[in-house]
Order: structure tokens, then sequence, then C-alpha cells
């Protein structure tokens, strides 16, 4: 068919079902708009950790997503969900096909790795557990790969999930070293990483999540100093210290295309009106001072995201301790609330915005 016979029967056939071109054109932009700005679940959260109660298996993760209204999933690079161990090519292609059988996505892997151990063999551990999570997230078809620079850890208790005890060894085992030679392990074990990741097809995204790293200004230093296209950013709002819409804007701009994914948290629920809102009671500014809840700042946070152009994922992730009622940490029960409701008020603000 040459080119004159193609455009007469393309024009006859729009003709016929009544489709002007500037019909044409929107649909076009409904079609390019429907793929941006999706909402997903970080598995963190059903992990059994935070809540009274067992954790989800990654099946039933996919269910549970579909049923709060998620677009998709982000795995997190531990057991029981993604530690690759557990997870060959055959089953990470099963459960791709789970997904998309639901219309559902698996849209990133979260590692919990460290690069700050002063010990060597610690260190070399850590890269040998970044490279095999970059294979399971190449078999899973997922590009990014969520990485740290340190990471203490979380420490299991009968009473629920704790920061303090592996924060208060990560701490101590840095005491006799100066940041300096911190952050030279850190780049060190990111650089070789970051090589690894290309063979494997795979984007490393870094959090700017402490310690080690301060804020976005640490986060885009190490970008810069690792200097791989391999390498970018994950840069989230409710670990900025400073949530002011100036300094939001400020981070996104010095971010700008490198932005590859983002997380939001909190707990979420409906007030007497039934108005979705923040109901976190216990989460502190760097300044000691109660921190503002994220409906009030989360907006300016979008505002900045869409002014560099990001049109990827904002993934939800309830990874803290959870209230405690009568002596007993809530159950899953809470965490399904906060979940459903955090992803409709984050489809409502991307839709404001």
């Amino acid at each position: 068919m040459n080119r004159r016979i193609f455009l007469r029967n393309t024009a006859m056939g729009t003709a016929v079902l009544g489709l002007t071109p500037s019909t044409l054109n929107a649909m076009g932009k409904m079609k390019g708009s429907a793929v941006k700005n999706k909402v997903g679940l970080y598995s963190i959260t059903f992990l059994g950790v935070w809540y009274k109660g067992n954790a989800l298996t990654l099946d039933e993760m996919i269910l549970k997503a579909r049923d709060l209204g998620f677009d998709g999933i982000e795995i997190d690079g531990k057991r029981p969900h993604g530690n690759p161990l557990d997870m060959p090519t055959a089953r990470c292609k099963a459960l791709k096909d789970k997904a998309n059988d639901v219309g559902l996505e698996i849209y990133a892997v979260s590692a919990n790795n460290d690069f700050s151990s002063p010990v060597p063999e610690h260190r070399e551990c850590q890269i040998v557990y970044l490279r095999e999570l970059m294979r399971m997230t190449s078999d899973l078809g997922v590009k990014p790969l969520r990485v740290f620079l340190g990471w203490p850890g979380v420490t299991l208790h009968p009473e629920g999930g704790s920061y303090d005890i592996a924060y208060g060894i990560w701490k101590h085992a840095h005491l006799m070293f100066e940041p300096e030679q911190i952050w030279d392990w850190c780049r060190e074990g990111l650089i070789e990483s970051a090589k690894y990741a290309g063979d494997f097809g795979v984007t490393l995204a870094l959090q700017n999540h402490k310690p080690v790293i301060n804020d976005w200004k640490d986060m885009m230093r190490m970008i810069k100093e690792v200097d791989s296209p391999n390498l970018k950013a994950c840069l989230d709002a409710p670990i900025m210290d400073d949530k002011s819409p100036e300094n939001m804007m400020e981070a996104a701009q010095a971010v700008k295309d490198l932005q590859v994914l983002t997380h939001f948290g909190g707990e979420f629920g409906k007030d007497a009106s039934g108005r979705i809102k923040d109901i976190q009671e216990n989460h502190l500014s760097a300044t000691g001072e109660p921190e503002i809840k994220v409906e009030n700042y989360y907006p300016h946070f979008i505002k900045a995201m869409k002014s560099i152009g990001y049109d990827g994922w904002y993934s939800y992730e309830l990874c803290h301790p959870l209230p405690v009622v009568k002596g007993q940490r809530v159950g899953v029960e809470f965490v399904e609330e906060s979940a459903r409701c955090a992803c409709t008020l984050m489809k409502e603000m991307l839709k404001d915005v």
C-alpha cells in the first residue's frame, strides 16, 4: 500500500467512526496520561513486622494490592517476600504472569543493603546480595532497584519490629571512623554495583535515606561521584527534614530526569465527615516538633515532580512501629484500612495537582 492509498483509507475509516482529528488527538492524550503517575504498594507494608499478625505471601500481596485499589506492587528484597534465594527465574516469571493476570504491574524491587560497614567482608557480602537482587529484578522484567548507602536494619521482637536495636549496633560499629571514610566505602560499593547493574539491564535508584545520607544534597553528591548511567535517584518527600515548598522544588530541579521512583508513607484513616487524612500521631521533625501532615505538604512535592516531568510511580509504604491499643499492637486490619485510604488520597492529590 502506497502512502496516498494509506492516507485515503485512514481518512475514510475515521470519518465512518466519526473521529475528527481533534478527537483522535484527545484520545492520544488520554492514552498517554493513563500510564502516568500510578500509585503502587510497597510490600514491606504487609511483611508482618509492624502489625500483630502474619506476613502476606507475594501471591497474596498481589491480590491484596488489587483489592485495595493500587495499580502495582514493589517487592521488598528480603524474606518472606523478595529474597533472591527464594526467587529463581521460574518463580519470577510465574509471579509476573500472576500480576499481569489481575491487571497489576510489578514496578520496582527494593534492596536492604549496607555498604558502610567497617568490616570488608560485610561490605563484600552486601555487593553479592545486591548482585543477586539485580538478577531477580531483571527476571521480573523490572527496571528500578531501590538501594541505600547505609542501612542498620530492623530487629524483630515479640512485641513487634524495632529500629532502635539495629541502629544502636550500627552506630557503635562506626564510632571510630570519620564520616568521609564511611562515605568512601559506600561509594566504592556503589561503583562496583553499578557495573553489575549494567550487565543485568537494571537501574539502581539511590534513596535519600539516612544514615550516611543526611539530605537530598548528599544523595545527589553520591550520584555525581559514582557517575554511572546505571545509577539514578529515588527522592522521597517524607524523609526530607525540610518539607517547605521551596526546598522540595529545589530538590526536584536538582534531580530532574534522574528521578525514577518515589515513596510516601504514614497512617491514614477517615474523620467523622468521611474525609481521608493522615492520622499518624507520633512522627516528628528533625527538631522534635510535630511534623506537618501528608495532605498538607505532599501536594507541593507533586507539583515539584510535575515541574520536572516525572510521570513514574508513587509507592506507599508503612514501615514504622504502629499504635498500641489496650496493650496490643494493632492488627492487619489497621494496615489494610491505612493502605486503602492512602491509595485513594494519593490518587486524589495527583488528580487535583
